[in-house]
């Protein structure tokens, strides 16, 4: 009994961190559906919003996910739980977006957008990411749970844990890996892909995450990591920025020129 009591509170700080994710994601939900019923006439401006809502949902989740997976990191199971609970939320909330640069470059590159709808959604995506990072500080400096402190937020805690090199090498493949499944996964049935890319995403958190975190999301990893920006701008450039752009671009010429009957194969599956 006396072990269950010493339990207690870290049930509490747990569900109060799940709780304010859930809301967030309600919140961002309701959000979307007052943005399509009121700005579908504004085609730029709907595409802004959507976009910068879509990011803003999945940094703020995330920021909450990093600091429950600190609190016990040599039992990680309770973490990766979440992060594959989450990613199945964010899959089913944010269809038509993608709160990744990284998938921004990828379709236009593919030819599937615009230049000036990418410039569009790059921008919602980074002032989302900027604006989740403040919203965060905010919300932790409250003081709901034991673990949000403030000053946390503004510290630079390096997840690099490895020399330049590997760190480029494990955010290209992570980033390679997630997008080529984005993009053969598209002809699978929608519930069964979302599963998919959500266990993609779990495993790539398992074993790159000790690494570098296994962010492959260039305003995702501005959002987490802002003060390290600061202070080591060049290098967290390089590994959280350039990495999964050579990811997508060694996708793209693998499945374009170096496997070009694998590619042509999915798109006469799309066609028909």
């Amino acid at each position: 009994m006396t072990a269950l009591r010493g339990l207690w509170p870290e049930v509490q700080d747990n569900c109060t961190s799940l709780g304010l994710m859930l809301l967030l994601v309600l919140f961002m939900g309701l959000a979307r559906v007052v943005t399509r019923q009121q700005l579908h006439r504004f085609t730029m401006i709907h595409t802004f919003v959507l976009e910068f809502l879509a990011t803003f949902q999945l940094c703020c989740c995330t920021h909450e996910l990093q600091l429950l997976s600190e609190q016990e990191p040599a039992h990680p199971t309770w973490p990766l739980t979440l992060v594959y609970f989450f990613s199945l939320v964010h899959g089913l909330t944010l269809v038509g977006t993608s709160s990744n640069p990284c998938g921004v470059m990828m379709q236009m590159l593919l030819g599937g957008m615009s230049s000036e709808t990418g410039a569009i959604r790059l921008s919602a995506q980074l002032i989302g990411a900027l604006c989740s990072r403040y919203c965060v500080s905010v919300l932790w400096s409250l003081g709901l749970s034991k673990y949000h402190l403030d000053e946390r937020s503004f510290a630079c805690r390096n997840p690099i844990q490895v020399d330049l090199p590997k760190a480029i090498i494990t955010e290209a493949i992570c980033s390679f890996i997630f997008h080529s499944a984005l993009l053969h996964f598209q002809e699978v049935r929608t519930k069964l892909r979302i599963h998919l890319l959500a266990a993609i995403i779990t495993f790539l958190v398992y074993t790159g995450g000790s690494l570098t975190g296994a962010v492959f999301n260039p305003a995702l990893a501005l959002s987490l990591h802002l003060k390290c920006f600061d202070e080591a701008f060049l290098r967290f450039f390089i590994v959280y920025w350039l990495a999964p752009s050579l990811g997508i671009l060694l996708m793209i010429l693998m499945f374009n020129f170096f496997l070009p009957w694998l590619y042509n194969n999915h798109t006469v599956n799309k066609n028909e």
